[in-house]
């Protein structure tokens, strides 16, 4: 478990990652592990880029994909619309708004 990026949910601070060689800022929503033990992040890309080539949108990100993540001092309001937790499947939950 990543404390950071529980705390980053918690606090409801930005995290800025770099996943797949593109860096990403994004709000953290659902921190846990899916059905097979991978660390999966569910998150609202605000900006960067990434293959989809999509600056912004919802983001399913596998965490062993991530070469870096940080967290920023600034923060968002609270869950983005189109937040469904009980739509999340995770195996284990470490942390969610």
């Amino acid at each position: 478990m990543n404390h950071l990026i529980v705390q980053a949910i918690h606090q409801k601070r930005f995290l800025k990652l770099r996943y797949y060689g593109y860096f990403r800022v994004v709000e953290p929503h659902a921190y846990g592990l899916d059905s097979v033990g991978d660390a999966v992040l569910i998150c609202y890309q605000v900006a960067g880029e990434g293959l989809s080539g999509a600056a912004t949108g919802w983001k399913r990100l596998k965490l062993y994909e991530a070469v870096s993540v940080t967290e920023t001092n600034e923060t968002f309001s609270g869950a983005r619309a189109g937040y469904a937790p009980e739509e999340l499947a995770f195996h284990a939950v470490f942390a969610q708004l």
